[in-house]
């Protein structure tokens, strides 16, 4: 390619692998493709020709043209920066981001690059001590309902799979950014290229401690075990609500102006305490359904062939959809190849499975969720009058359903797939033995979900073994239950990033229902960074960057 373009060895003088990726449609004869970024005196000239004579350009070697473009500017810059002169301003209150999760995370670090200095408040507890208390539900349940997978620093994405790809739209380059300060807080340099980059949960773990020491490196303050139980709103004479301040669990109220609120999907409290306070709430669609486990080698097989097991490729994955006759709709989720399934409660008495694998992607078994999407309607049986809470008590419903089923103490019911189609409970399990901790008992699954889902289900199984040959085989493990695919709910918000309704409070990430996954939680998190740079440049205690 390069000699077509007239670029000898004299004329090149860098490139670097842009992206990584595979094309596996044709099993056995896998096609490995590269986009390099490559750099020459003679861009100009190249991009003239290849514009002068697109259609000579298209009919050479399968159409170059097409394939070959400037590259675009993917550096980050800031909206604004902390004032110098902060004289006028030494009383004024700091901005403060609520939460540590990936979105908290990165409004946290924007705005301390930006230097205005924030507070982060974690209800949680540092990395290290939130590994051993969520180690602490696997191994001897005993459940932390402040510190475990859904509350701690590092947020939810750090017991995952680390994914760090999604399907958001993100002209700015967020995304870029995010990588970057990954790789610098030490994830390895090639989630720059692939083109599904993951990290894993144990490098997830020094890589945000690293995070946050930068975030205080620069000024910001990271304060874990505060929990924000009420908010300080001043209401105007015409209405407009605006916040002056947060009350802490222990009674104490932090005078804040400029709070990026952003709780994880697990945050019921902290929703409840939200509405009651006023803050507009939408309920949302959501999904729920099981955990599915089939040995990582069977996923390999049926996706790359004879190439399976090539370093290159790792382990396989898949993303599958099924439209039912039913007109739910039921997919694959969170999909974590040579992975483990985990408890991820955060109430007692109620279990909630998720998924999780590390770098490695070595483990036996390979899991995803297989979820069915439902929508506020089909709150309505749990919470008959409606509200943005009431997806919350479906989620209660059926984990509390699934705590009892397992028979108590976090073990969770599972079912093999060959039963689960045949409407008859399992007696033990097959070949494929569960790897959720703290253990699975053989049950009956019909009953863990609401009938439509679970009719839903067993159409989808067959269906996806047409795609991934032996999905639906006999001793494939399902696993409830899994409700925590998104938040049930959305702070709404509006063009510059405010509530709705509450002007100061900025909702971010996935709990407030902007985001999906630690990529589009992270850019969300540089968004609403941002958005507060932005109303603080407004409010002159900042300067144009």
């Amino acid at each position: 390619m390069l000699a077509r373009l007239g670029i000898d060895d004299d004329a090149l003088t860098g490139f670097t692998v842009a992206r990584r990726s595979y094309d596996a449609r044709r099993r056995g004869a896998i096609v490995l493709i590269y986009s390099v970024d490559v750099d020459t005196p003679l861009e100009a000239d190249i991009l003239q020709r290849i514009a002068l004579d697109e259609e000579s350009a298209a009919g050479d070697g399968g159409g170059a043209g097409g394939r070959i473009a400037s590259s675009p500017d993917t550096s980050y810059r800031p909206v604004a920066r902390a004032r110098v002169d902060v004289d006028a301003d030494a009383d004024a209150p700091r901005p403060v981001v609520v939460g540590m999760g990936p979105c908290g995370l990165f409004a946290g670090l924007l705005l301390a690059q930006m230097g205005f200095r924030p507070i982060i408040l974690e209800r949680g507890r540092a990395v290290r001590e939130r590994t051993v208390d969520t180690f602490g539900l696997w191994r001897r349940k005993v459940l932390d309902p402040e510190s475990n997978v859904q509350f701690g620093e590092g947020g939810a994405g750090t017991f995952s799979d680390g994914k760090l790809w999604s399907q958001i739209s993100d002209r700015q380059h967020h995304g870029r950014k995010v990588l970057i300060e990954f790789v610098a807080a030490g994830a390895p340099e090639e989630i720059l290229y692939v083109s599904k980059p993951h990290i894993g949960t144990f490098r997830l773990v020094s890589m945000v401690e690293r995070m946050r020491a930068t975030i205080t490196a620069l000024g910001g303050e990271v304060r874990f075990s505060h929990r924000v139980d009420g908010l300080d709103v001043e209401t105007g004479a015409d209405g407009t609500r605006t916040l002056r301040g947060l009350v802490l669990a222990d009674g104490s109220t932090l005078r804040a102006d400029h709070v990026v609120m952003a709780p994880g999907h697990s945050a019921r409290d902290t929703f409840a305490m939200l509405h009651a306070g006023g803050v507009f709430l939408e309920a949302k669609p959501f999904s729920i359904g099981f955990r599915i486990e089939h040995p990582q080698s069977l996923v390999d097989d049926a996706r790359f062939g004879p190439q399976a097991g090539h370093a290159l490729l790792g382990a396989a994955d898949y993303k599958l959809v099924h439209h039912c006759r039913n007109g739910r709709s039921v997919y694959s989720f969170c999909m974590c190849p040579g992975g483990t399934v985990v408890a991820a409660a955060s109430e007692p008495g109620r279990l909630v499975t998720n998924g999780m694998s590390q770098y490695s992607r070595n483990e036996r078994n390979a899991n995803a969720a297989i979820v069915v999407g439902i929508d506020p309607a089909d709150y309505l049986p749990y919470w008959p009058d409606g509200g943005p809470l009431a997806g919350i008590a479906l989620q209660r419903h059926w984990e509390e359903h699934a705590f009892a089923l397992g028979g108590g103490d976090y073990v969770a019911p599972g079912q093999r797939v060959g039963d689960f189609l045949a409407g008859r409970a399992s007696p033990a399990f097959g070949s494929v033995q569960p790897s959720y901790t703290p253990g699975v008992r053989p049950s009956d699954l019909s009953a863990s979900l609401p009938d439509y889902a679970v009719t839903a289900i067993r159409e989808a199984l067959p269906v996806f073994a047409r795609q991934v040959r032996g999905f639906a085989m006999d001793d494939a493990l399902l696993t409830a239950v899994e409700t925590r695919t998104s938040s049930p709910l959305r702070m709404t918000r509006d063009a510059d990033g405010h509530s709705r309704n509450t002007r100061g409070l900025f909702p971010a990430g996935e709990g407030a229902g902007y985001a999906g996954g630690i990529l589009s939680a992270g850019v969300d998190g540089i968004k609403a960074a941002e958005a507060v740079a932005l109303e603080l440049l407004a409010q002159g205690r900042a300067q144009a960057a």
